[in-house]
């Protein structure tokens, strides 16, 4: 059962020791299967034994127990089905002299079927924590219509994504433009979000599903504030654009506006990281609580909101200032978007329309302009420049859930989607995409440079790439066993002002990284 902290912190203890994984495979013991041994008969066995749980909650958990193990049971059918299916065509593709992408049974042909499974698996694994309130139970609505529990631990055993993803190896190129600066290791549950302050001190902001949202010092990886306002997990963090302010979003359906102060501590020497890249071994097999570095520990902690947004019957997925700070706005799980002023808490506009849960939001840098991303496959421009006229409109360019939709300095929006696409638009013309981006993944949480203008994309498969405004790929960043996420990455951001990590990268292996990125080494190899 998950501990404290809302996520997985007491799994290692209970793990068995390491052991390799086949890559590309599912493998999950049957021992409990509906073939070998009736459901019906292990509940009774439970219920026949002693504890000291009232009936009732006893009752709810033999119940949540049942359907993870139907769960269980229905992937690893689909898994062996799926598995036949390839060894089938490989054996008729064999015997006409041909030859399925190299000879892996996980690639080409059905390469799109295993990628669509893939990102059903992971968009499980996002609903559950997002929506998480409890520090001990996290529910979601699995396929056979009912709730169930999902953790790290189970998505580990799973293999995360490596079972059908493949990964593809880092260029040199990539290591010398690209390398690692810095590991900022302390949350206790996989983080959602990350933003770095506009304000001095500049320091870097991470929301994670342990119910907490972190602030960091850029140079050196330490914590230098906590805040634990929030009673479920908290999905985004951003700051005010000239006040020591942070808004954050929940999965407890609010969002809170909290002030803070921090001192940063002395620099420290960097260490070399460029030698820890001759290996790119998969670190999937990884303990994740095998990370350097030393968490937060004894730091400065903010209970209580200087503000707090009550309005939504949902999950609070993400937040946003509008230009000059003086209104916020949430987009939830309720399918509405709700607009506050700051001062009062006061409820300005509840911006409807969307059919799905919304994903994300995010405002215009300078423009009252505010863009929604939603499960409904749309993202909706909304228009407050007028205050007599509050004009929509709907965008359709996807073919599975935005994930997120963000502005660009000037006159363009870019959005990224489940179904492994990225698209630029024109604010002056938005009937269809200047430029479309084919991936391997599903996209997360993208960032757009302010500068120079490069499109960082978190994919699902643990890797982030970086592509210009036309659509050019640029960069892979490194990964290999011991740099890198070891899990699903989920949100990425620039700050090109800082000359050593100027682009930051979070995932659910509980860490953020800060990366060096040598933007005209970059721009001049393109």
């Amino acid at each position: 059962m998950p501990g404290e902290g809302g996520g997985s912190c007491s799994a290692p203890a209970a793990r068995h020791p390491k052991q390799k994984r086949k890559a590309h495979s599912l493998s999950i013991r049957r021992t409990n299967s509906t073939e070998e041994r009736p459901l019906g008969t292990h509940r009774d066995m439970l219920e026949g034994q002693d504890s000291k749980l009232p009936p009732s909650l006893r009752s709810n958990l033999l119940d949540l127990f049942g359907q993870i193990e139907r769960e269980f049971e229905n992937l690893y059918i689909e898994n062996i089905e799926l598995r036949r299916e390839i060894d089938s065509l490989n054996d008729r593709l064999a015997g006409d002299g041909q030859i399925v992408d190299g000879g892996d049974p996980n690639k080409g042909v059905l390469k799109a079927k295993a990628s669509h499974s893939t990102s059903q698996l992971s968009q499980k694994l996002k609903t559950t924590y997002k929506a998480s309130t409890s520090k001990h139970l996290y529910i979601f609505h699995g396929k056979v219509g009912g709730p169930c529990n999902f953790g790290v631990a189970t998505w580990e055993l799973w293999g995360g994504d490596s079972w059908i993803v493949s990964s593809f190896k880092a260029t040199a190129g990539s290591r010398a433009l690209c390398q690692l600066q810095k590991e900022y290791v302390g949350h206790r549950d996989g983080i959602w979000d990350l933003s770095v302050t506009r304000t001095q001190p500049v320091v870097l902001g991470t929301a994670s599903a342990d119910h907490s949202a972190l602030l960091w010092s850029i140079e050196t990886g330490k914590c230098l504030l906590r805040y634990a306002g929030h009673a479920g997990s908290v999905n985004s963090i951003k700051f005010h654009p000239t006040e020591q302010m942070a808004l954050t979003a929940s999965g407890d359906q609010t969002a809170h506006i909290w002030r803070y102060m921090v001192q940063l501590p002395a620099p420290q020497p960097q260490p070399d990281v460029s030698a820890q890249c001759d290996d790119d071994q998969d670190s999937s097999d990884r303990e994740e609580g095998e990370v350097d570095g030393e968490g937060p520990g004894e730091v400065p902690t903010i209970r209580v909101a200087t503000a707090a947004l009550k309005s939504h019957q949902g999950v609070v997925i993400a937040a946003d200032w509008l230009v000059g700070g003086r209104q916020v706005v949430t987009a939830s799980w309720d399918r509405a978007a709700n607009l506050y002023e700051v001062e009062n808490s006061e409820l300005v506009h509840t911006l409807t329309g969307h059919d799905q849960e919304l994903t994300h939001c995010c405002t215009h840098p300078t423009q009252r302009l505010v863009v929604t991303s939603s499960r409904d496959t749309t993202f909706r421009l909304w228009d407050f420049r007028d205050p007599s006229i509050h004009s929509v409109n709907v965008f359709q360019g996807h073919t599975d859930t935005v994930t997120s939709a963000v502005f660009t300095v000037g006159d363009n929006v870019v959005s990224g989607s489940d179904d492994r696409t990225v698209k630029v638009w024109d604010l002056k013309n938005m009937r269809s995409p200047i430029a479309t981006i084919r991936t391997d993944s599903a996209v997360n949480r993208i960032n757009v440079s302010a500068n120079q203008r490069i499109i960082a994309l978190p994919h699902d498969n643990r890797q982030v790439r970086l592509f210009d405004m036309s659509g050019v790929r640029l960069a892979r960043l490194p990964r290999s066993n011991r740099m890198g996420h070891r899990r699903m990455v989920c949100c990425s951001a620039w700050n090109e002002e800082n000359q050593s990590c100027n682009l930051f990268t979070c995932g659910f292996d509980r860490q953020a990284i800060g990366w060096n990125i040598n933007i005209p080494a970059l721009l001049q190899e393109k």
